[in-house]
Formats: C-alpha cells, sequence, structure tokens
C-alpha cells in the first residue's frame, strides 16, 4: 500500500534502536557471548554545545555576508537580523522540545521519522544534505579566500590557478574575452574594473589571468581551489580522531574569534558617525529582505547540535540551553555589529568580501594592525564552521543507515576513536571534492532554502507530535492559538494595507516587468508572474494555517516558527526553489532505487507501493530530471528547455531505469504488483 512509504517509527522505538547499536558493524567481535556494543562517547556539556553552537553560526555569514547584506538593506538590515532570529528561535526552541524527547543521533531526519513517517523523513535526511554538505563547501570556498588574501599580505602569494575554482576562471575568462572582442585592451579593463559601469569586474580580469595563465593538459586548464581542499581534509581528519579532541580544538577557537569580534566591536564604536544612519531603510522593505539569504545564512548551524544528541553527557537539559544559548550570543553580536560597521563607513561601501577588515583599512579608519588581526580571525572563524558541520552530518547518514535507508557501513563505528569512521570519511570527500570546482554563488542560496525547509519540518513536527508530549514535561510551553493567531494575520495585513496600500495594489494587479526586474533578467509578463509566485503560495498557506490554528488549536510558539520559516523562503525566489526541487527529486529517486525496500520497517523486501506508484511516479521523476536538467546541459541548451526531445529521451530513459530497478530488487512486475 502506498500508505507504507509514511510508516512512522514511534519514540520508543527510536531509542530503543539506539540503545541496542547502531548496526551490526557497531558490535566489536570477541570470544562468542562476549561482544561488545560500541557506542559514541557522551562528554558533551551545555558549555561545550553552547561553544560549538557559535562555532557553526559565528563563521562566514559575520565575515563576510554581513556586508553583502548591510549593502542591501543599508543601517536597517538590524532588523532583518532580529527577523531572522526570531524565525530561528522558533525553530530552536521546537528542536530543544524533540531533541529532549528524542536524544539521539539525526536531528530533524530523526524528528520527522517519528511525526510524518519514512518518506519525508528520508527527503528531510537528503535535505540536510544541502545544508551541512553544500553549505560546508561554501564555507571552504570563503575559508579559502581569507586564507589566500591572509598570505598575500605576508608576501606570500599562491598561482591563482590554485585558488579559485573552475567555474568562476571559466566565467570570467569568457566575459574578459568578450569585452576584448568588443574592442577593449586587457590593460584598460584591468585600470578601470573598480569603476561603477565597468565592462567587467576586478574578480572577473583575475578569472581571466587565472585560466590564461593555469597549466594545461592536453588543452584543458588545471584549475582548483587548493587550500580549500587541504582545510576539509584536515577538519575530516581532526572529526575522524574523535568528539573529544574536536571539542577541545572548537572551544579554544570560539575563544578566540569571540574576542576578536568584541575587539572590533568596542574599538569600532568609537569611530562611529550617527549620519552615516541616515537614512535607516534607504531601500525601503524590499531592499531589507533582498539580503534575507545572506542574513539567514549566518545563523545556519545552530541546529547541528542536535546530531550530537548521543554525545552528550545530559542531552534533555544540555542540548536544548547549548542551542538557546548560542542563537542569543550570536544575535547580540549580529545586531551590534551590523549597527557599528554601518556607522563607521556608508553602507554604499560594504558590498566586499571582507567587510570587517575593509572598515579597519585604507578605504575606512586605517588601523592596519586592526585589520590583520580581523584577516586571521576570520580562518579561525570558518574552521571552526566547517568543524561542526563536518561533525553534524556523519551522524545524520549513521542515523540513516541504522533505520536501513542507508548501507550499513554508513553506521559503522570505529572500535578505538568510537566515531562514525566511514560516514566521516565520505563527508570529507563529498565536501572536498565540489570545493575544488564549485562557485560560492552556486551553493548559498540552495544552502539557505534546504536548511528553512527543514525547521518548518521540525517545526510542523511539534504540532503533530503535540497530543503526545502532552502528558511529558514539555520545554516549548503550549500557548493556544485558537484567537492569538488570527488576530497576528489580520493585524499584519492592516499594516500593510495602511503604509504600503498603492504598492500592494501594484503587487496583485501589475504584472509588467519594472526595471528592478529587467536588472534580475525578468522581461516578460510571465516572468514577473513566476517571481511574484511565491507569495502568491505563502498567501494561501497563512490563510490555511490560521484556519487549523481555530479549529485544531494548535500551539502557537510552532505555528509561528512555520510561518516565519515559510515566509523568509517565499523571499529566495522561485529559481532556487526550481533548484531545490531538482534536488529533491534526485533524493526520491534514491529512495526508490534501495532505500524503501531496505528499510528495517519493512524486512521482508516485499513491495510496498502499488501498481500506478511504482509505474508511474518514478519514470515522470526521471523524465523531468532528465529531460528538463540533464539533456539541455548536454545539449548545451537554456536552463528550462522545453525541447519535446528532451521529455522523450527523459521519458525512454525513465522507463528502463524503473524495469531495471524492478528487476535488480526482484520486485514482480507492475502488472502483477499488488496494490
Amino acid at each position: 500500500m502506498a500508505t507504507n512509504v509514511f510508516r512512522k517509527k514511534s519514540i520508543d522505538q527510536i531509542q530503543a534502536d539506539a540503545a541496542a547499536g547502531f548496526s551490526d558493524e557497531a558490535i566489536v567481535p570477541g570470544q562468542p557471548g562476549e561482544e561488545t556494543v560500541v557506542t559514541l562517547r557522551r562528554s558533551l556539556g551545555t558549555f561545550d554545545l553552547t561553544m560549538l553552537g557559535i562555532a557553526a553560526i559565528i563563521g562566514a555569514g559575520i565575515f563576510a555576508m554581513i556586508g553583502q547584506a548591510s549593502f542591501k538593506g543599508g543601517p536597517g538590515v538590524v532588523f532583518l537580523f532580529i527577523f531572522a532570529a526570531i524565525a530561528c528561535g522558533f525553530a530552536a526552541l521546537c528542536y530543544a522540545e524533540f531533541a529532549s524527547k528524542i536524544p539521539i543521533a539525526g536531528s530533524a531526519y530523526t524528528y520527522a521519522y517519528a511525526s510524518f513517517g519514512e518518506l519525508l523523513a528520508w527527503i528531510i535526511g537528503w535535505d540536510l544534505l544541502v545544508e551541512y554538505a553544500i553549505g560546508n563547501i561554501a564555507v571552504a570556498i570563503s575559508w579559502s579566500d581569507y586564507f589566500t588574501s591572509l598570505l598575500a599580505a605576508n608576501g606570500i602569494h599562491v598561482p591563482m590557478s590554485f585558488t579559485m575554482d573552475f567555474l568562476t576562471a571559466k566565467r570570467g575568462f569568457a566575459a574578459v574575452n568578450e569585452a576584448i572582442a568588443g574592442g577593449a585592451s586587457l590593460e584598460s579593463l584591468q585600470a578601470g574594473c573598480k569603476a561603477a559601469e565597468a565592462a567587467v569586474s576586478c574578480a572577473q580580469v583575475e578569472a581571466h589571468q587565472a585560466w590564461a595563465n593555469a597549466t594545461h593538459i592536453a588543452g584543458i586548464p588545471i584549475i582548483a581551489d587548493i587550500p580549500a581542499l587541504a582545510i576539509v581534509f584536515i577538519i575530516t581528519v581532526l572529526v575522524y580522531i574523535g568528539i573529544r579532541e574536536s571539542k577541545i580544538a572548537s572551544n579554544i577557537m570560539v575563544g578566540v574569534k569571540l574576542g576578536i569580534i568584541l575587539l572590533v566591536i568596542i574599538l569600532g564604536a568609537f569611530y562611529v558617525k550617527t549620519e552615516n544612519w541616515s537614512p535607516f531603510l534607504p531601500n525601503g522593505f524590499g531592499g531589507m529582505m533582498g539580503g534575507v539569504a545572506a542574513v539567514f545564512f549566518a545563523y545556519i548551524g545552530f541546529d547541528a547540535l542536535s546530531t550530537t544528541a548521543e554525545e552528550c553527557k545530559d542531552p534533555y537539559r544540555t542540548l536544548p540551553r547549548g542551542m538557546i544559548y548560542s542563537l542569543v550570543i550570536c544575535t547580540v553580536l549580529y545586531v551590534v555589529l551590523a549597527l557599528v560597521l554601518t556607522g563607521m563607513v556608508k553602507y554604499t561601501e560594504l558590498n566586499v568580501g571582507d567587510p570587517l577588515a575593509f572598515v579597519f583599512g585604507p578605504e575606512g579608519v586605517n588601523i592596519p594592525w586592526v585589520s590583520g588581526i580581523i584577516a586571521v580571525s576570520a580562518v579561525v572563524a570558518l574552521a571552526t564552521v566547517l568543524l561542526v558541520f563536518q561533525l553534524g552530518q556523519p551522524r545524520l547518514w549513521m542515523a540513516m543507515s541504522r533505520d536501513g535507508l542507508l548501507p550499513k557501513i554508513f553506521s559503522s563505528i570505529h572500535p578505538k576513536f568510537r566515531t562514525p569512521w566511514f560516514s566521516t570519511i565520505l563527508t570529507g570527500i563529498f565536501v572536498a571534492v565540489p570545493a575544488l570546482f564549485m562557485n560560492l554563488t552556486e551553493v548559498t542560496d540552495l544552502s539557505v532554502i534546504g536548511t528553512l525547509f527543514a525547521f518548518t519540518v521540525v517545526c510542523a513536527g511539534v504540532l503533530v507530535k503535540d497530543k503526545e508530549f502532552a502528558g511529558q514535561k514539555r520545554f516549548v510551553p503550549y500557548i493556544n492559538s485558537m484567537f492569538v493567531a488570527p488576530v497576528i494575520f489580520i493585524g499584519i495585513w492592516a499594516l500593510i494595507l495602511y503604509y504600503n496600500h498603492d504598492a500592494t495594489h501594484t503587487f496583485f494587479t501589475d504584472f509588467a516587468p519594472t526595471a528592478d526586474d529587467i536588472k534580475k533578467g525578468v522581461t516578460t509578463a510571465t516572468g514577473v508572474f513566476f517571481e511574484k509566485l511565491p507569495y502568491f503560495v505563502f498567501m494561501i498557506f497563512s490563510l490555511i494555517m490560521t484556519a487549523l490554528c481555530i479549529i485544531k488549536r494548535l500551539s502557537l510558539i510552532p505555528v509561528l516558527g512555520v510561518m516565519c520559516c515559510t515566509y523568509l523562503m517565499t523571499e529566495l525566489g522561485w529559481t532556487n526553489w526550481f533548484r531545490f526541487g531538482i534536488w529533491l527529486l534526485f533524493g526520491l529517486r534514491i529512495y526508490r532505487l534501495y532505500s524503501f525496500n531496505h528499510s528495517r520497517l519493512n524486512p521482508d523486501s516485499t513491495p510496498i507501493l502499488g501498481v500506478s506508484t511504482i509505474s508511474v511516479v518514478p519514470v515522470l521523476i526521471d523524465t523531468i530530471l532528465i529531460g528538463f536538467l540533464l539533456m539541455p546541459w548536454l545539449r548545451d541548451q537554456p536552463w528550462l528547455s522545453l525541447d519535446v526531445i528532451n521529455l522523450l529521451l527523459g521519458l525512454v530513459v525513465g522507463i528502463l531505469l524503473e524495469f531495471l530497478t524492478q528487476r535488480i530488487q526482484k520486485i514482480p512486475p507492475a502488472s502483477t504488483a499488488t496494490a
């Protein structure tokens, strides 16, 4: 039956599985009857978890993304930091609720398994790859940028072909060559790259040089981000050795990082010019929300603490406290730092990759020794983020393997170091190899939307399990939303209509491209509609949630968590939704190929889906993936090509792949499968 894909694991069953050992490989062989179950070492207290949370949160966001967010939102970006913190706070409370009830490695994946069933649990597990692994690719690339800049400041110059990713170099080379073909010289492009109306940016000129000066083998330039590979390798070894060593290293690095940030805030406060705060919202509400991806990326990481539940001394108390404490500390630092930065220099000057060092450099208040210290601290900060995320991903795979959704080796525990050794190594490879070639902009937005999706599911999971939690001690208090939610919904719309009546009317009635739309490449009414589509979906969703609050009397805090996170997702645009959807489709295909037949809840490997589901859904997924995604790449066609040949090829390959899947798994043909 199709409903079997939504089968759930009870909280008691989840805890019993963990107590019995993660897998067959978690048992150390010995004499008959003398085997021992290897478990993770419990060594983390509240202080350690708080430090790990700070290590995860304060990193690329505060050292790089805060400049981009300030450039878009002006001094008023502090409101966006506060709003994002509130959304994360609601999510953190829901994570803490689950963590206190299910102190098991697996994070949102485990919580979804208990709340919604196996299929959504798999989707969340696959989605968290976006946050932990793909997000770590972005952090590794950022670390490489800061590290090479630090070396250059000390007279050590690494060839650009070994510090730049392949995609950036290729695109920069093409852009500069196009400008040269138009009559410009390379020298003039280099001299004028800093101008506002420059044909190419300075980064593109550097990319051109990296491509042109790279070593070529068989006509292919050898361009890779070697420092990114190196730092991932070092962090992976540290995580492989064990959580105790990782904990000590993380605590030391976090202490150094917090000291440097406080130095920047205290010293920078003396150079604040209040006139730089006027206007406070220069680009309006829309401009402020344009920095939502950069701001939220700065908060990613606190949820990774929930994956260490089986390594906490007292997870029922320490884990919730560590998550909340780290989030509060980081929010205060973000808001104060944003005010200091936008007060020291005009917000229009902060669109740089190293804003903290920039404001103390020659273009700012010109204090070189502070700028140098910041460069060193950025290298340390980003390393701590890598450490925490590299801790989280293997433990997520371990939880999925325990449930049979991944092979047993993913939950194998090293007998000496007592860490998930195979998952740790695989995570290192998964992060290190793409970091050699991928562009930072290709992964940041995907990481943010994946994280928000996981937050939404966890908050919704608390609503689903609310009755079960009613008889237990609750970390999140129950507040009846029956009357509060409608008041909030009506109040927000009243404020919007009162202060932005004309803009609201235009939003619903005018689909002509504006100047801002054209800058983003949206030139048709259809394109404008798709840009607005996420907002329309959110409005309908908010009406449904308000109705459920009245009918079901849902708990207010998780409801607010769901609403805040889904709204932030709408601000990321429909193109990111499309890419995220493609990623989830890949995950569903893997679930069909392996996971649902190997699940521990399906030990006899009998078919669990009916004829229509087995035949139609996987073939449809393959048609979309191959027809819309792979074939346009291979044929060098536009991203959203709807070419009929592509769809036909996708359909044929999908049917063949589904046929092979059924043969390999020894599932009866669709014509004989039982519904």
